[in-house]
């Protein structure tokens, strides 16, 4: 995915992100969810057949800066080997943040 530089609008952004590494069946979804919750991010989580988390966000910039770094680290179970991110623009179509369906 290319990373370029933020699209804002009124302040917000947008993330999509997809995290490469033992990251399923580690809690990673839930890490994503409890985090994106405290930062006030809505969005959604899921887990793909290949074994990598997808994350859609959008919030303030600066909060999904944070949930960007800690994408790159995890739950204390998961070994993050990348993380593939692009800066999309907002959407303001989210109303909370979900785990969704794997796909």
């Amino acid at each position: 995915m290319l990373q370029k530089e933020p699209f804002t609008e009124e302040g917000q952004s947008r993330l999509h992100a997809i995290v490469v590494g033992r990251v399923q069946g580690v809690s990673f979804r839930y890490f994503v969810v409890e985090l994106a919750e405290s930062l006030n991010l809505s969005g959604w989580v899921r887990n793909m057949w290949n074994g990598s988390v997808e994350v859609t966000a959008e919030g303030s910039y600066p909060n999904l800066e944070t949930l960007l770094q800690a994408l790159r680290e995890g739950p204390p179970m998961a070994s993050v080997d990348d993380v593939c991110f692009e800066w999309q623009p907002y959407t303001g179509e989210f109303k909370d943040f979900q785990v969704r369906n794997t796909v």
